[in-house]
């Protein structure tokens, strides 16, 4: 049960072979020809089987054969045949390299290969390779050399294509996995494997779309979280979106909000195919970049220019050595060299200059990266400068690029670097493309721990009167809330609006206005008009009661000529923002498919449309997040200290963005939102109109239960959160666990005896390994759950102490999405004080609530208090059939 569910897909050691057959080759499809050439260009590690189903006896003969996986290379009309047959011989995963079959067939084919269990890679692939098992069950050429680059794509043409630059370009796979229109295995399965799988180190994505962004978001973070994962979409124009939907078969949706999705997930996106794998190797060296200035150290300074100009075009900074840095590095190069900004070591530079050079920028606190560009000169061997670069590489802990100018005199030089694994680029601009996704990747893996709870914790929203107001709104068949509705929805969730009171007539026009002071603004308040100002429907500045009165009257009656239908309740009536530096922003929602909602900001006002300026972020969202979010918009630039006016509120601003994320989490109906302007300033922020569209969702409360299926990203789940008397005194914290754990969850693994870690992990390590510690405080509460019980540690003289973890329960949904698998750890110094009981019976409360219906694990046979435990807690024990050294323990929830 510790093995991936896709384990006898990709690591199989028995496959049985549906291809036709052999003795008539001509009888086989292209496909059937050449996978079965591909498989038997090198010898499989385990055993291969090829059978005919006409030829190779009855149905009971073949049942006797057992295999992991079973490959089928037939026409469309014998698939479904080999599939039930593969079913009946008891493979548990199955390969379909076939094409031509449609979505309809292929729903048929997923059906059976669900009702047997059996994992169904295809239709419509070229299949898949593992190098190091000697494995090529594709058709998508020669197999791959061994590396630990994982290949995932959903276009066989660019799998082969770019199989073909990797044998020309000394690139190796640990896996190549090819997915066609219709497969039932998806990309998020692959990469949720690929996530666990040890001979991996990196993984590159040709996408073109997805079915289930859930899924989709969960598994990409979890790949992400354990390894540099790099993505290649198509689409990013209107014309690439429709021919990607059309030739994968999956939902696109916007670029922008793709975007969006993959910085949240830690990913890094590149935008063609040579880029890909250089940024993959750059990321597989295990460099971390902390920041975005790249130094530049060259001897020649038009190289170094273009260097320079890309690393501004592309949003870096260009790292200059301080004061101190330059003192030491200037003596020790010769005359005509320049420190302003370049490290230009000049024409005269020696390999022990470039040495020098490179030590002081790597040591400088000023610099994040260091880009080595030589330019080949008569009479120097550009192979002793290479000699140079690897001689420091050892001694540089940040990332290091290099470009070797030229191409005949600088081969050997660059095979040295490449050997070194040292990233080597033919161009500047390369080099500092590759520096620049470094650097994205890591700020996005900033952005992946963060995992924000669906409410902030700014005073409480009125979620019920919102709910109300939008059931209200339904109820009338109506979709567009009016401006006093769309207020009183941000209201409710305390985002301060400017004060607004419906006039229905012009003398109540001109109360109104009175009593509230001038200026004031008018607008047609109407649930049929939701652009007002194409219709002549807001007048602005409107400086006394007579005039609002008139402006009343004659809003009315232009707004009836154009729109002689539309259902008018009257005019609103609010009072004018004085602030005369105050900037104008928007903030909104859109809701994307498949991502869902998505928060939009950007510059506001009248000019919104033509500035296009606009960042998105997917919810939920925390003050971390909101200031993100804020500096990516244009618009950032103007909100500091601006032409004279103080810096604004950003606070204030943060606060609008996090609010608006609660409104996403609580509202599953809100489909739009557009808060237009929004007036911020020293003093605050306060929202001048808003639009919202609203729709009906079955995604409401039920039960009493938040279940926020609306979101890609599952909130941190607060309401899991309880404190427990702890026996024998004091208490402690059953909570969800978050990244910010990962050192105290090391610390209860540390403190584990010998004989409790083996009785956990089934191992002898003293610590977990990075990417497992990852893997299990950054997780998807939809798909899993970890409990962690907390407890403060009293301090001698203090009240307070420090936090520590002193139990986890934990579990993972099963591929059937109805069973779980759980595990269980207590420290040893708390054992026997209920806390193992406690943390079971919470992990399984959550299961029960997920809609989970059993409850699964592997016990040791030796470990009696587990066994002890479970067995009254109400669980089932039997010898495990797969391991007999490990109990199997289940309970029905």
């Amino acid at each position: 049960m510790d093995k991936h569910f896709l384990t006898p897909l990709f690591e199989p050691r028995s496959i049985v072979v549906f291809a036709g057959r052999p003795d008539a080759p001509d009888e086989q499809t292209a496909q059937a020809k050449a996978v079965c050439a591909a498989l038997r260009a090198q010898r499989f590690d385990g055993t291969l089987t090829f059978l005919d189903v006409t030829t190779s006896g009855t149905l009971a003969d073949l049942a006797q054969t057992r295999a992991d996986l079973a490959i089928i290379a037939l026409p469309p009309a014998d698939v479904a045949a080999a599939l039930d047959i593969a079913c009946r011989m008891a493979c548990r995963s199955v390969l379909l390299v076939s094409s031509g079959i449609g979505a309809e067939e292929a729903a048929e084919l997923t059906k059976i290969a669900d009702r047997e269990g059996v994992h169904l890679l295809g239709p419509n692939c070229l299949g898949f390779q593992r190098p190091q098992a000697r494995l090529n069950a594709s058709a998508a050429g020669p197999l791959a050399r061994v590396g630990s680059l994982a290949l995932v794509s959903q276009s066989g043409a660019l799998t082969s294509s770019m199989l073909d630059w990797a044998a020309q370009n000394s690139v190796g796979f640990s896996a190549v996995v090819s997915l066609g229109a219709n497969t039932s295995v998806d990309i998020s399965q692959v990469l949720d494997y690929l996530a666990n799988d040890t001979r991996t180190q990196s993984v590159i994505v040709y996408l073109e779309g997805i079915c289930d962004a859930r899924a989709f978001m969960s598994a990409l973070r979890s790949a992400a979280s354990a390894k540099p994962v790099i993505v290649l979409k198509a689409g990013r124009k209107a014309a690439g979106n429709q021919a990607a939907h059309t030739h994968s078969g999956a939902t696109v949706g916007s670029d922008e909000v793709f975007d969006a999705a993959l910085r949240r997930a830690g990913a890094v996106r590149v935008r063609s195919f040579v880029e890909l794998f250089s940024a993959a190797k750059c990321l597989a060296s295990r460099y971390r970049a902390v920041g975005t200035r790249l130094a530049i150290v060259t001897n020649g300074g038009g190289p170094g220019v273009l260097a320079a100009d890309w690393i501004h075009e592309i949003a870096l900074q260009l790292g200059t050595l301080s004061p101190q840095s330059a003192a030491a590095l200037a003596p020790q190069l010769p005359p005509g060299a320049s420190l302003s900004d370049l490290i230009d070591l000049s024409e005269n530079a020696t390999p022990a200059h470039f040495e020098a050079a490179m030590s002081v920028a790597a040591q400088d606190g000023a610099i994040d990266g260091v880009l080595v560009i030589y330019s080949p000169k008569a009479g120097a061997d550009a192979l002793v400068y290479a000699q140079a670069v690897v001689a420091q590489k050892s001694s540089i802990t940040k990332p290091l690029l290099t470009c070797w100018m030229g191409d005949a005199s600088v081969g050997a030089a660059r095979a040295l670097i490449n050997d070194a694994a040292i990233p080597s680029f033919r161009t500047p601009e390369a080099a500092v493309g590759a520096f620049g996704n470094i650097s994205t990747f890591s700020r996005n893996q900033r952005l992946l721990q963060q995992t924000p709870p669906p409410l902030s914790e700014l005073a409480k929203p009125d979620i019920e009167s919102a709910r109300l107001v939008i059931e209200s709104v339904l109820a009338e068949r109506r979709k567009v809330l009016t401006e006093m509705e769309s207020k009183t929805l941000l209201s409710a969730f305390h985002i301060p609006v400017t004060q607004t009171i419906l006039a229905r007539s012009a003398n109540e026009a001109m109360m109104i206005a009175t009593q509230l002071g001038f200026p004031v603004a008018l607008k047609i308040d109407s649930p049929d008009i939701s652009h007002k100002s194409d219709v002549n429907g807001v007048a602005l500045n409107i400086m006394s009661g007579a005039s609002a009165r008139d402006t009343y009257g004659e809003m009315m009656l232009a707004v009836g000529r154009l729109l002689p239908n539309a259902r008018i309740n009257g005019v609103t009536v609010q009072k004018m923002v004085k602030a005369k530096r105050g900037r104008e922003v928007s903030v909104g929602v859109v809701t994307d498919d498949p991502f869902g909602p998505v928060i939009v900001f950007g510059a506001g006002g009248v000019m919104i449309e033509l500035l296009d300026d606009r960042a998105m972020e997917l919810p939920p969202l925390n003050q971390f997040l909101a200031r993100r979010l804020i500096e990516r918009a244009r618009v950032a630039e103007t909100l500091g200290e601006w032409r004279g006016a103080s810096a604004v509120d950003t606070n204030a601003l943060e606060q609008v963005l996090l609010r608006v994320s609660e409104m996403v989490c609580a509202l599953p109906q809100l489909r739009e939102m557009d808060i237009n302007p929004i007036i911020v300033d020293e003093a605050g922020a306060v929202a001048v109109d808003a639009r919202i569209v609203v729709e009906g969702s079955s995604r409401v409360q039920a039960g009493g239960i938040d279940s926020y299926d609306h979101l890609a990203i599952l909130p941190y789940p607060t309401r899991y959160e309880h404190d427990w008397p702890l026996a024998g005194g004091g208490s402690y914290t059953v909570r969800p666990v978050h990244p910010d754990d990962a050192d105290m969850l090391q610390e209860l693994v540390r403190g584990l005896s010998p004989e409790s870690r083996h009785m956990r992990f089934a191992s002898s390590f003293r610590e977990m390994p990075a990417a497992m510690l990852s893997r299990f405080t950054l997780i998807d509460y939809d798909r899993e759950m970890a409990l962690v019980a907390v407890h403060k540690e009293r301090e001698l003289g203090h009240g307070n102490g420090q936090e520590r973890i002193v139990g986890v329960s934990r579990y993972v949904t099963n591929p059937d999405k109805a069973s779980c698998e759980f595990s269980l750890v207590v420290a040893d110094d708390f054992k026997g004080k209920g806390l193992g009981s406690r943390l079971m019976e919470s992990i399984m409360d959550v299961a029960r609530e997920r809609g989970l219906t059993r409850m699964d694990g592997l016990v040791l046979n030796h470990n009696a208090d587990m066994l002890k435990l479970v067995k009254g807690l109400g669980f089932q024990a039997k010898r495990s059939a797969e391991d007999p050294d490990f109990n199997l323990v289940s309970h029905s929830l």
